[in-house]
């Protein structure tokens, strides 16, 4: 299997508003994907279809070969975290996890161990015991991301997931989710496009329920065909602040080694380089692609 996720022609209506159109696209097996688009995209229909908390009108999905999602089917497999997650505040971190796993299918032997390990990576080892009214807004955040990542599962579906933890926090998790490259599919719907472009490999950018873009982060950024080298002041007779340079796809260097050259021109040139910056951010183009679209 090479698609962890494939999605055909969905489309879901909510009364007279058409919540998805034909959308399509598909999330590689061990890739880190994000799911992005303007408020009233699509973004959040299309998670809850994909988790099985909808069901579209027409299209179809495959999620890990097994088809649409099945409680049976997908036991321990899939891992969700909803944008808005409450928890029931009298019980504990272990608790509710033990519970959710006892739900997901995992055996008893493992499941204490499992536990343990989840909430060492959200770092609520020492809150594991403690009633979840007595935990801020971001330690509860934790405890539901330990939720999805729970028994390690194949797929995991992440909505907003570093929402109200502190800068320290949001680093820590973005490393526990790097760290699941390769292993486990992870889809991210965030609105933090900064951080999208730091972790995934992937993005998919949809627009009024339709995908307008997907593909490797590298390529959907221009980081693998485009440079934008930044010259410092004073600039030479006849140069600009800044020269941009693009290979075409029958362009045999590698980017590197256009790069080197131009570099070597502009120095020969008397020119100072201030920034060399690959491609352009995942915000400029999703910009571009979404026209800064609102609902």
């Amino acid at each position: 299997m090479t698609d962890a996720l494939t999605l055909r022609s969905l489309n879901k209506r909510f009364g007279k508003h058409h919540a998805l159109a034909d959308l399509s696209f598909t999330v590689p097996a061990g890739s880190i994907c994000g799911l992005i688009g303007p408020n009233g995209a699509g973004k959040t229909t299309t998670m809850s279809i994909i988790a099985g908390f909808l069901s579209p009108d027409s299209g179809s999905i495959d999620l890990l070969g097994l088809g649409p999602f099945d409680p049976v089917k997908h036991a321990g497999k899939v891992g969700i975290l909803p944008q808005d997650a409450e928890l029931p505040t009298a019980s504990t971190p272990r608790q509710l996890l033990a519970a959710w796993g006892r739900l997901q299918g995992i055996t008893r032997s493992t499941l204490n161990p499992a536990i343990e390990r989840v909430l060492g990576e959200v770092l609520l080892g020492d809150r594991a015991d403690a009633r979840i009214a007595t935990l801020s807004h971001g330690m509860r955040r934790r405890v539901t991301v330990a939720s999805a990542l729970l028994g390690e599962p194949a797929f995991v579906l992440l909505d907003e997931p570093t929402s109200g933890l502190d800068p320290a926090q949001a680093h820590h998790l973005r490393d526990v989710l790097a760290g699941l490259r390769g292993k486990t599919t992870v889809l991210i719907s965030s609105h933090n496009l900064a951080e999208l472009e730091s972790l995934c490999d992937r993005v998919v950018v949809i627009d009024h329920g339709r995908c307008v873009r997907e593909g490797a982060m590298s390529a959907v950024t221009g980081a693998d065909r485009e440079v934008t080298i930044t010259l410092a002041d004073p600039l030479p007779a006849g140069l600009t602040g800044s020269v941009v340079l693009r290979l075409t796809a029958d362009d045999p260097r590698s980017l590197a080694e256009a790069t080197s050259a131009k570099l070597t021109e502009l120095l020969a040139l008397g020119a100072r380089i201030h920034e060399v910056r690959t491609g352009s951010s995942l915000e400029a183009r999703v910009l571009a692609d979404t026209k800064g679209s609102k609902p």
